[in-house]
């Protein structure tokens, strides 16, 4: 992997970890539907891990369509971070206990082995990155003085990075 490649994927991996949580787009019979989830990455494995509710739609959406689109939004970088995968959704307990932490038990009484807990892990094909200015501060300053001006902002480095996940 060439080291541009290499950074763009440690990047991607960094503004995962750092966020935490993620809104995660299914595909259902009326169009698209989106919800905030908890993800758990393994950068090792190159997945995602979620628990999710039974009681939710998603896992019927995703065996109906097991494309989902992540995002990630890390305001602090000005990062925003799209993922493209394939979930899979199952009731494997051993993975719940592995993913479970005491924040769970507000959803879930019953602990991982309760029979509303499912584990879906999604395995990531694709990610596009758009970083942007780093400083708030210049992003006023620049959008004032294009409103003043009629020009455009200078709002520095913006890139746009797609990364293929292997």
């Amino acid at each position: 992997m060439a080291n541009h490649d290499q950074y763009g994927l440690n990047r991607v991996w960094h503004i995962i970890e750092e966020v935490g949580t993620c809104m995660m787009t299914t595909r259902f019979e009326g169009g698209l539907r989106a919800r905030p989830l908890e993800a758990r990455p393994d950068r090792d494995q190159n997945l995602i891990w979620f628990l999710t509710d039974r009681r939710g739609l998603k896992d019927d959406e995703v065996q109906a369509h097991p494309e989902v689109c992540l995002t990630f939004v890390y305001p602090k970088e000005k990062a925003y971070l799209s993922l493209t995968g394939r979930a899979l959704v199952s009731s494997d307990v051993c993975q719940a206990k592995e993913l479970w932490n005491e924040e769970q038990q507000a959803w879930w009484p019953g602990g991982p082995e309760d029979e509303n807990v499912l584990v879906m892990r999604v395995e990531l094909d694709r990610a596009e990155m758009w970083d942007g200015p780093a400083s708030s501060a210049v992003a006023a300053f620049e959008f004032a003085k294009a409103r003043l001006t009629g020009t455009k902002p200078n709002l520095g480095e913006n890139r746009k990075v797609t990364v293929q996940i292997e």
